[in-house]
């Protein structure tokens, strides 16, 4: 199997023994909160959620993909920052202020992310073969 598919064949199993629990759990206060959750977001409310899950799936199993094509440290590394930028750019784009954290902690990031690069680009020296 493909990563795409141990992705797939993951979600189906997790679906598969998270809804025996819920319905044991939640039954009971199900209908109440469904009907709760309706008349707060109407019937647009439903499709709504689903797009947003069929799209949550579709990313997460993209980036599942992703993972086992480039490593998990590259991987981690590319979403540490991918979360620096969004975090700079929103700042800009709505004009609010960064706090000495939020600019500290950025700046490790992409100090740590520009190490890793930089050290990934490097080619290890070569092993010495052993005499016997």
């Amino acid at each position: 199997m493909d990563s795409a598919n141990v992705y797939a064949v993951m979600n189906i199993i997790s679906f598969l023994f998270t809804v025996p629990m819920v319905l044991v759990a939640e039954m009971s206060t199900l209908p109440e909160e469904w009907d709760k959750a309706v008349a707060a977001n109407g019937a647009q409310g439903d499709h709504k959620h689903c797009t947003v899950r069929i799209l949550l799936y579709i990313y997460n199993e993209f980036a599942f993909a992703f993972t086992s094509n480039v490593g998990a440290v590259t991987s981690s590394v590319l979403n540490t920052a991918k979360r620096v930028i969004i975090i700079v750019v929103s700042s800009i784009v709505f004009v609010e202020p960064m706090e000495r954290n939020t600019v500290i902690g950025s700046a490790i990031a992409i100090g740590g992310t520009f190490a890793y690069s930089m050290t990934s680009k490097k080619k290890s020296a070569p092993k010495k073969k052993k005499k016997a």
